[in-house]
C-alpha cells in the first residue's frame, strides 16, 4: 500500500532530481521513494547494530582484540629488546 507525502526541496536538489528523472526515464516520485526506502533500510540496520553492540557485556579489551598477539617472544632477552 502506498501513501502520499509532501516534502520541500531546495531549488538545487529539485533541478537535479528533474534531470535524473529525465535521464533515467523514471518518475521523480519513484526516485524519491527508492531513495527514502534505501535511507530507512540503512539507518534501521545501523541502529539495530548499535543496539546489539550496546547490549553486549562491556569488556575493556574487546575493542582491541585484534591487537592481541599469540607469538611467544620469550626467546628475546630483555636487554636486546630494549635496544
Amino acid at each position: 500500500m502506498s501513501s502520499t507525502m509532501t516534502i520541500r526541496l531546495g531549488g538545487g536538489i529539485k533541478n537535479r532530481l528533474d534531470q535524473l528523472a529525465s535521464v533515467t526515464q523514471r518518475s521523480k516520485s519513484f526516485l524519491a521513494a527508492e531513495t527514502i526506502a534505501a535511507y530507512v533500510d540503512t539507518n534501521e540496520w545501523q541502529l539495530a547494530e548499535i543496539q546489539a553492540a550496546l547490549s553486549q557485556p562491556r569488556d575493556a579489551m574487546q575493542p582491541f582484540s585484534w591487537l592481541r598477539c599469540s607469538t611467544n617472544f620469550s626467546h628475546i632477552s630483555k636487554s636486546r629488546a630494549m635496544t
